[in-house]
């Protein structure tokens, strides 16, 4: 009987963790470009950091993790994302990371785990307890304007679940506005009326500033994107803050969202998510 004691507390101790399991959304967009202004395209996906290090986080802290994007099809990393600088500068990490991405078949044509945000709808919301974004330019092409992202955040919102965004991904929130669609295609076409019916009006966000957006430029080849992810936000009606210095890290909370900045905030916004989840 002693014996049986130690055994039975380790697995009352293992059901007690099970049962603080999350079921964690992760939503990339499917595109693998960017269209630009004056026809011009850019190549593009999601950043490597940006999603690795909080999905890092999420499994080891046994958190149950379904990838998704509007068609189900396969996400593309972001080939300028494959650099030390984004890891310390340490290689050994930044292969680390990769590895764990490699090891899901994220990027496999023919193996990639991703569900299609219809199926998501279809297993129903109420099955995931938080959502995250990661960046790259990818999500100003499709995720911003797709309007079943924007009832599964509606879904989010109301019930107040957890939703972190980094770098582009905070973007993402205006797929929230009504015919998201119309509303975007006025916002790249130079329109400044405020969208009505906002659901994150007020709300206190970051996203990547316009200001690192213009030191990034280069890397568009001489092509210039039809809307600024912070114009687009501020229009929307979001309260904006950024850091004070760029490309360093800067997180804001407001609610159920949990937004950073750029590159460098992606673990602390994986952090702030991962802090979230165990209350």
């Amino acid at each position: 009987m002693k014996q049986l004691k130690p055994l039975l507390a380790a697995v009352l101790l293992s059901l007690a963790g099970a049962s603080q399991a999350a079921n964690v959304l992760v939503v990339l967009s499917d595109a693998d470009h960017l269209e630009l202004k004056d026809g011009k395209t850019f190549s593009t996906g999601f950043y490597l950091n940006e999603l690795a290090q909080p999905l890092k986080l999420l499994l080891d802290a046994g958190h149950e993790v379904t990838f998704a994007t509007p068609a189900g099809k396969a996400p593309t990393i972001d080939a300028s994302s494959l650099d030390p600088m984004y890891f310390q500068g340490e290689v050994a990490t930044l292969k680390q990371y990769q590895a764990l991405v490699d090891k899901l078949e994220m990027t496999s044509r023919e193996r990639s785990p991703v569900i299609s945000l219809a199926r998501v709808e279809q297993i129903g919301y109420a099955h995931y307890d938080a959502l995250y974004i990661p960046g790259g330019h990818a999500p100003m092409q499709d995720l911003i304007r797709s309007a079943e992202l924007g009832r599964l955040l509606t879904h989010f919102h109301q019930g107040g679940k957890p939703t972190a965004l980094v770098c582009h991904g905070p973007a993402a929130l205006l797929s929230a506005l009504n015919n998201p669609a119309s509303a975007i295609a006025r916002m790249e076409q130079g329109s400044r009326a405020t969208p009505p019916g906002w659901i994150y009006a007020g709300y206190r966000m970051t996203v990547i500033s316009n200001q690192e957006e213009g030191l990034a430029k280069a890397a568009l080849k001489g092509g210039t994107m039809k809307l600024l992810p912070q114009t687009g936000l501020e229009q929307a009606g979001a309260s904006y803050s950024s850091n004070s210095a760029p490309w360093t890290p800067y997180v804001v909370t407001d609610r159920e969202l949990i937004t950073g900045q750029n590159p460098a905030s992606a673990l602390q916004v994986g952090q702030a998510l991962l802090e979230r989840l165990k209350k």
